[in-house]
C-alpha cells in the first residue's frame, strides 16, 4: 500500500500533471490567441500590473496554471480556494490573509477561485469590496458560461478571457514530454491515441501518459505503442457535460444542423452526444420539438417518424435503439422546412396575453339546451358540408370586431405548398361572397 502512495526516497506521490505544471509563461501549452505575442494575456503579463479576470473553458486546458503563473509573474501571494469545498469561512480567511500580506509585507495577494459559477450570489458578493478596493487580484475560473453563472457586478471588474480546448499539435508536444519525464520510449501512433482519448484536456493527456508510463515499468517494458496504450486506457467518453455548457452548445449544433438540412452534420452531433453520455430519450423529445418547431407541416410525417423513433427506443433500448434515433435525425436533417406554425402559435400566444376576452359569436356557439336555442345560440349558423366546395364561403368563426389576423402563412416548402394554394383559393371565395354580400 505505502509503494502506492510513496515514492522510493519516501516522499508522498507527485502527479505527473503536477510535476510538469509550467514554472514559465514559455512552457504553457496551447493558448496561443491570448499568451502568443501581443495577445492579451501576453500585454498583460507585461504590462506589471495585475488585473481581475474571469478565465472561461473547458477542464485542463491550463486556467489554474495561467493563475499560478501571474502570481509568480508578479511576485505576488497566491491564494487559491475551490468554490466546491469552501464556503463563507474559506472566503473570509482568504481576505484576512490578503490583509495580514500587505500590511505586514507590503504585498500584493492574488486570489484564485476554482470553479466560481459554484459560489451563490451572496458569496461571490463577498469578494466585491475587495477587488473594488485592491486588496487583492482576483482570478476566477470557470467551466460555465460567466454570463449565466457570475453575478454582473463581479463581471462587471473583471476581463473575461475564454479559453480553448488544446489542439492535435498541443497535445502531442505534451504528451511527448510527459513520456520524457516518466523515460519512457512512446511511437509517434501511441501518442496520437492518447490525445485523441484525452479529447483536448492536458490534464486527462498527462494521467493517461502516467498510468501507461507505470505499467510499462511493473512490466519491465521499455516503451509503449498503440496497442499498448489501447490495453492500458479505457477509451474515455468525449469531453461532455450533462447539465453545462457543452450540453447546451452540442444541442444547439444538433438544432441548427438539421434546420439547415445537413444529414452529415446532424447525425455528427447525434452521436456525439450520445457517445458523450448524454441521456436517449432525451434526443428523442428534442427531435420531436424539432419535428414540430422546424418542419411542421411541410412534412407532418416528421413528427410521427419523431415520435416512434422516442418509441422503438423504449421498446429496445441501447445500443439497438438509438440507430431509430439515426434514422430520425437524417429524416429532419432531409424533410422540407417550414417555422409557419411554430411562428403562429408564438404570435397568437402574444395576441391573447395583451388582447381582452372577447365572447364566442353567438352563431357559433354550442345550444344543448331549448333555453340556449331560445337565446340565439346557434342561430344562422352555416353548416360547411352542405356549402359548395365544403366551404362557407365569407363565414366568421373570429370574435365580433377582430379583423383577420393571418397569423398562419404557409411557405412554399413540401405539404405547405399545397396548403397554401388551397388557403388562397378559399380567401379568393370569401372575397367573392363578401361582393355578394352573403
Amino acid at each position: 500500500m505505502e509503494r502506492d502512495l510513496f515514492n522510493e526516497s519516501g516522499a508522498a506521490h507527485v502527479p505527473l500533471a503536477e510535476r510538469l505544471r509550467p514554472q514559465r509563461v514559455e512552457d504553457v501549452v496551447g493558448q496561443r490567441h491570448l499568451l502568443g505575442e501581443s495577445k492579451p494575456l501576453w500585454i498583460a503579463l507585461h504590462s506589471g500590473r495585475p488585473h481581475s479576470m474571469i478565465l472561461w473553458g473547458p477542464p485542463g486546458v491550463g486556467k489554474t496554471t495561467l493563475a499560478r503563473l501571474m502570481a509568480h509573474v508578479f511576485n505576488s501571494e497566491f491564494i487559491a480556494i475551490s468554490a466546491v469545498l469552501s464556503g463563507v469561512k474559506e472566503i473570509r480567511d482568504a481576505v484576512e490573509r490578503a490583509r495580514i500580506t500587505r500590511e505586514q509585507y507590503g504585498k500584493a495577494t492574488i486570489l484564485f477561485v476554482d470553479e466560481v459559477h459554484r459560489f451563490n450570489k451572496a458569496q461571490q458578493d463577498a469578494f466585491l469590496p475587495h477587488v473594488e478596493s485592491g486588496l487583492f487580484t482576483f482570478i476566477g475560473a470557470t467551466t460555465e458560461n460567466p454570463s449565466f453563472e457570475v453575478i454582473g457586478a463581479l463581471l462587471s471588474r473583471a476581463q473575461v478571457y475564454v479559453l480553448e480546448s488544446l489542439g492535435t499539435e498541443d497535445l502531442d508536444a505534451l504528451i511527448e514530454r510527459g513520456f520524457e519525464a516518466e523515460k519512457v520510449d512512446a511511437t509517434s501512433e501511441a501518442r496520437k491515441r492518447i490525445a485523441e482519448f484525452a479529447d483536448g484536456d492536458g490534464r486527462r493527456a498527462l494521467n493517461l501518459v502516467e498510468q501507461v508510463a507505470q505499467a510499462a515499468r511493473l512490466e519491465g517494458r521499455h516503451g509503449a505503442d498503440v496497442d499498448y496504450v489501447d490495453t492500458i486506457a479505457q477509451r474515455a467518453g468525449r469531453r461532455f457535460d450533462k447539465g453545462g455548457e457543452n450540453f447546451y452548445d452540442q444541442i444547439s449544433a444538433l438544432h441548427k444542423a438539421v434546420r439547415g438540412s445537413d444529414p452529415d452534420a446532424s447525425l455528427y452531433w447525434l452521436v456525439r452526444m450520445l457517445d458523450g453520455g448524454a441521456d436517449p430519450r432525451y434526443m428523442a423529445r428534442r427531435m420531436i420539438r424539432m419535428a414540430s418547431e422546424d418542419i411542421g407541416l411541410a412534412d407532418p410525417r416528421a413528427l410521427e417518424v419523431a415520435l416512434n423513433a422516442a418509441e422503438v427506443y423504449e421498446r429496445l433500448g441501447s445500443p439497438e435503439g438509438e440507430l431509430a434515433l439515426a434514422e430520425c435525425v437524417l429524416y429532419l436533417a432531409v424533410a422540407a422546412k417550414s417555422n409557419a406554425a411554430y411562428l403562429a402559435y408564438g404570435a397568437v400566444r402574444d395576441f391573447i396575453a395583451k388582447d381582452g376576452t372577447r365572447p364566442v359569436p353567438m352563431h357559433i356557439r354550442n345550444a344543448p339546451t331549448k333555453l340556449m336555442k331560445n337565446l340565439g345560440y346557434g342561430d344562422n349558423y352555416r353548416y360547411a358540408h352542405d356549402e359548395n366546395e365544403g366551404y362557407a364561403a365569407g363565414e366568421n368563426y373570429l370574435p365580433e370586431g377582430m379583423d383577420k389576423p393571418n397569423w398562419y402563412r404557409p411557405t412554399d416548402r413540401g405539404l405547405e405548398a399545397k396548403i397554401r394554394e388551397k388557403l388562397e383559393h378559399l380567401r379568393a371565395l370569401d372575397a367573392q361572397a363578401r361582393k355578394k354580400g352573403k
